[in-house]
């Protein structure tokens, strides 16, 4: 239900003891594969520049393009990942309408809109939330999410009470209802998988915005300090830009995030916001109208965070998150979020 960027090549939404019994994954040091060489230039971002006011958008969660990029791959070489038997060339990966299919045996047979979409809004979803229903961090992860929530998010789109500029407001805009509901009973039935790996440090990989609204190593060993922030890097880069459905991420977070975060997650902001579990489900994992968010995107869950405080995410439900993000400050998303990313989804 997603889609990728106008790059043809490179494509790239809390009580406590339940909480305790799920696995977390935290690493001290971790570097992910060198990138494959990005194209030379980049759209800018879809997004409108910061305003003056209590909340902003930061740049590190919404996946600026970097001004300096990488050599430009070809886009006929060819490419595959580890267990397919099929090979596509760089440009066959970016097509929008045509979503790469590494590995058909391992899930029921796509709809139409899932698939291949349809011209000229409505982009392939699997081509961003791909064959798994996992995503990248442009994109949510839908595997495992109820047919009614996904549903709802999409008449949101529709309606422009949820906003996503860079592509989704066009894609919900154009989406039928019958499309949607294919696209969400589809990933609904996907059960989803441990896709995230959480590594606490003060610097990470050199690293840029490929324009695709993900973050890439650059070439080489660098590294640069990772401030206040998140940065989030695929497991293996070139499995990553090939679409490859099972392979995920690394979250770089600062030191102490997951901790603090858990606490937060378990007693609220400051005593202010609801305990997650409340609305979210025991585990995290979602209810009948609310997303699971365990084991998420860091990157795509602070991003929500930020929207449901600016206002771009308004649905029916945003009333209810609007409260509890009200007087969360940047630190305070970046605990939440990285101990979320920690958990089984």
């Amino acid at each position: 239900m997603s889609t990728a960027s106008s790059r043809p090549i490179l494509l790239l939404a809390i009580v406590f003891a339940t909480l305790a019994a799920q696995g977390s994954d935290v690493w001290s040091a971790e570097t992910p594969t060198a990138a494959t060489p990005a194209a030379a230039t980049a759209p800018p971002s879809p997004y409108p520049p910061p305003v003056p006011g209590p909340y902003v958008r930061p740049e590190w969660a919404f996946l600026t393009t970097s001004a300096q990029q990488p050599a430009a791959e070809d886009p006929n070489a060819r490419v595959t990942v580890p267990g397919s038997k099929l090979t596509h060339t760089n440009a066959e990966v970016g097509n929008f309408f045509a979503a790469v299919d590494w590995h058909p045996e391992r899930h029921a047979p796509m709809p139409e809109v899932v698939a291949k979409g349809r011209k000229p809004d409505v982009y392939a979803c699997a081509v961003c939330h791909l064959t798994s229903g996992m995503g990248h961090p442009e994109s949510s992860h839908l595997a495992g999410q109820s047919v009614q929530y996904m549903m709802q998010q999409m008449a949101d789109f529709k309606s422009g009470a949820r906003k996503d500029p860079a592509r989704m407001t066009r894609i919900g805009t154009a989406t039928t209802e019958e499309e949607a509901r294919a696209a969400a009973e589809w990933f609904a039935a996907i059960k989803p998988i441990r896709w995230m790996k959480v590594v606490e440090t003060d610097k990470v990989p050199r690293n840029y915005g490929n324009g695709g609204r993900m973050r890439l190593p650059w070439p080489g060993k660098e590294t640069e300090p990772l401030g206040k922030r998140i940065v989030e890097l695929p497991q293996d880069t070139a499995r990553a830009v090939a679409r490859d459905p099972y392979s995920g991420f690394v979250a770089y977070v600062p030191k102490g995030s997951v901790a603090r975060g858990k606490a937060l997650v378990k007693n609220g902001t400051d005593g202010a916001a609801t305990a997650c579990v409340l609305c979210h489900g025991p585990k995290l994992q979602g209810t009948a109208d609310v997303p699971g968010i365990a084991g998420t995107s860091a990157i795509y869950a602070a991003r929500q965070l930020y929207n449901f405080q600016v206002g771009d995410r308004a649905g029916p439900q945003s009333a209810l998150m609007k409260a509890v993000v009200a007087k969360m400050t940047e630190d305070d998303i970046i605990a939440v979020t990285a101990y979320l990313a920690t958990l089984d989804p």
